[in-house]
């Protein structure tokens, strides 16, 4: 019982190991390949700088019916939404990460790393906005990890 409740655990483990790393991927392709949405590294036409936090939030919720829904959520809920995966997996990979703090705070240095190559490769916009929803993405996707985790025990009596 108590080996196959560890074999249960290891093979869950890799199995999010292995989504995580396909996770990864596509984020990094999303976020530095993905001509259809204007990033294309070295090209700075669309290029911008923000540093003053909540501006661009408040822009796209002002601006939502100029702008489109399509922008707006790929701007705001896309931000939370692409980085919900990055929290709730990394507590799935490793018990080292089942704790909030460590998640959301790796979730937001992961996030200013991503903003800083976009910066330097003038990759789409660097934007402190995005650090603050994609960190947000990170802590909500492991309150889900625990909501599920917390069912899964419930379910097999651990």
């Amino acid at each position: 019982m108590v080996r196959d409740k560890e074999y249960r655990k290891k093979e869950l483990r890799f199995k999010g190991l292995l989504l995580f790393l396909l996770y990864m991927a596509a984020l990094v392709y999303f976020l530095f390949f993905a001509e259809w949405y204007g990033h294309v590294p070295g090209r700075g036409s669309e290029y911008s700088l923000n540093l003053i936090p909540f501006v661009e939030i408040r822009r796209f919720i002002r601006a939502r019916r100029q702008l489109g829904s399509a922008a707006v959520f790929l701007n705001l809920p896309g931000n939370v939404i692409g980085f919900l995966p990055f929290g709730f997996f990394l507590p799935v990979i490793s018990r080292k990460f089942h704790n909030v703090f460590l998640v959301t705070g790796f979730g937001c240095v992961v996030s200013c790393c991503v903003e800083y190559t976009q910066y330097v490769l003038r990759a789409g916009s660097c934007d402190v906005d995005d650090v603050i929803l994609n960190t947000l993405g990170a802590f909500l996707g492991y309150i889900m990890f625990i909501a599920l985790n917390a069912l899964r025990r419930k379910i097999y009596d651990e």
